[in-house]
């Protein structure tokens, strides 16, 4: 079961093998975000703002540095537009992250099944999935993984997790996106919703 993954600019670098087959997952170059060049980068273009990096997050909030949505991050009248509970002080000229990929390229072989896009938080369960669930739904296997271990971590069970209003769970996990795309004309069923 070889796989080739392919992941998102706020991703790290996975490696799997599965047990029976011997087969491995494969692994990209490092991602941009968390990267040393990626603190630098927004410390450079914000020196006016000492805030600008907390916590290991961009204003102390946001985890990835290249990202479609938080426009809050991106410019200074998106940020006043929102409830003055979640304002950040300070938004500076520039933007803080960026929409622009970190591309690479990866040929592929005959051996590789899949590749999959997903949050940083997931490929540090690739493993374990390559392990227990070679032929379940990927992508459905590995966000009930994260969930039932945000829940664990919290003191509850899996649905009493997902009882919590969506605004309130942010809380016990951060939002997680997995996409699994299969190379050999598979298809899985899963909705992945659990809202």
């Amino acid at each position: 079961m070889a796989a080739a993954p392919l992941q998102r600019g706020d991703s790290s670098e996975p490696k799997a093998k599965h047990r029976s087959t011997g087969a491995r997952s494969s692994s990209l170059p490092p991602s941009a975000s968390g990267s040393e060049s990626e603190v630098h980068r927004i410390k450079r273009e914000h020196p006016d703002d000492d805030q600008c990096i907390v916590n290991d997050r961009v204003k102390g909030r946001l985890k990835v540095t290249r990202a479609f949505g938080a426009g809050y991050l991106k410019q200074a009248k998106l940020n006043n537009g929102l409830l003055e509970m979640f304002r950040n002080d300070y938004i500076g000229d520039t933007p803080y992250i960026s929409c622009t990929p970190s591309l690479c390229h990866h040929k592929l072989t005959e051996r590789d099944q899949f590749l999959y896009l997903s949050n940083e938080e997931v490929v540090l369960h690739v493993e374990n999935f390559m392990e227990r669930f070679p032929e379940g739904d990927p992508a459905q296997s590995l966000i009930e993984e994260l969930l039932s271990r945000a829940a664990k971590k919290a003191g509850m069970d899996f649905y009493e997790l997902l009882d919590i209003p969506q605004g309130d769970r942010r809380k016990y996990h951060d939002d997680v996106t997995v996409m699994v795309i299969s190379l050999e004309g598979r298809i899985w069923k899963s909705s992945g919703t659990y809202v």
